[in-house]
């Protein structure tokens, strides 16, 4: 705000200087020379809220907008860019040296037009040969799949995640390497749920923001907002695709339809929900286990029992037991889009 406030002023001081000039100017084409003071006058006042008008829009704005350019821009691309665009000039230069002989304005136009043109080539045929970075920055490029680094070190967060707490936890086992990114358009989503009419979607929006409050109180990972919204009538989802593939991000997520489209454009995920199925125990037909039955199930005489990871395990005949703990057998194991199913019957 405070550097805002400053470029408004500096902004006002200038545009005044220019009425000034401005009024000089005007003075001159009138017959009478004291006609300045009220033309200088005039156009300095007039200078000054129009100069702290227009100054962040000429200066603060476009600046950030070509930060945020820059920063989606691939390593890759910035880097064999940056190499092109410099060997255009030293040809450039090298060529131009017997152009520097020509007559008039050609001595120095020509050279000028010569260095403009290759530099900008070089620096197209840079970042159309990008790719081939790859070979000499490994790390600048990163490939997707299960196990595979994540290219510029920074995750990008889907709401859905924000949403569901277990990051907050995550970050603090130091799992997680890099810096998680939050886009202002996902605060402005969960800012929406938040305020939600629903009682249920108000709750799991005000623990989004409680779960932001945890990341960024903890140092073991770094978080940040990046400023980017959405455009009219654009999807949050795409925007993040999007946003990911510019900044070569991973995308941490729970959401199972933003996890399948985004790996088909090519964007790492890393899937909450995907990790805990991993993580969950690994259980053979036949082995024992103490279980301690909470609930009906579905069929007749079935009994449930949840594992310390939250795996659901289905007692044949377990209803009996229902409230106690049993010793039940292991008889076989569904894997589900939604999770890991333990079937067993009791050891009795």
């Amino acid at each position: 705000m405070f550097a805002l406030w400053t470029l408004r002023g500096l902004g006002a001081g200038g545009f005044a200087v220019l009425g000034w000039r401005l009024g000089g100017i005007v003075s001159e084409f009138s017959s009478d020379k004291e006609q300045f003071f009220p033309w200088g006058l005039a156009l300095t006042l007039a200078g000054l809220p129009i100069g702290a008008l227009v100054a962040p829009y000429l200066t603060f704005k476009p600046w950030r907008k070509c930060a945020e350019y820059i920063s989606s821009i691939p390593g890759s691309t910035l880097i064999a860019g940056t190499i092109g665009l410099l060997v255009g000039l030293v040809i450039a230069s090298l060529i131009s040296i017997p152009l520097y002989s020509l007559d008039g304005w050609l001595g120095w136009g020509v050279p000028v037009i010569v260095s403009l043109l290759l530099g900008l080539f070089g620096m197209w045929l840079g970042v159309h040969r990008s790719r081939d970075m790859s070979a000499i920055f490994p790390r600048l490029e990163s490939s997707n799949g299960v196990g595979k680094v994540y290219r510029n070190g920074s995750i990008l967060v889907d709401t859905s995640a924000i949403i569901d707490g277990r990051i907050a936890d995550l970050s603090i086992t130091g799992f997680l390497e890099g810096s998680l990114v939050v886009p202002r358009f996902v605060l402005d989503e969960l800012r929406h749920i938040a305020d939600s009419s629903d009682s249920l979607r108000r709750a799991r929006g005000r623990r989004g923001l409680e779960v932001l409050g945890r990341l960024r109180k903890d140092t073991t990972v770094p978080m940040e907002v990046l400023d980017v919204g959405v455009g009219v009538g654009e999807e949050v989802d795409a925007q993040l695709v999007r946003l990911a593939k510019g900044m070569n991000s991973a995308i941490l997520t729970t959401d199972y339809n933003l996890n399948r489209v985004a790996e088909l454009q090519g964007v790492q995920v890393l899937n909450v929900n995907e990790l805990a199925n991993a993580l969950k125990s690994i259980v053979l037909p036949g082995e024992e286990l103490r279980v301690n039955i909470v609930q009906e199930g579905k069929e007749a005489g079935q009994g449930v029992a949840y594992l310390d990871d939250g795996t659901m395990v289905v007692v044949e005949g377990g209803r009996r037991y229902l409230n106690a703990f049993h010793e039940v057998v292991v008889t076989r194991v569904l894997q589900t889009a939604a999770g890991r199913i333990i079937f067993a019957q009791p050891k009795s």
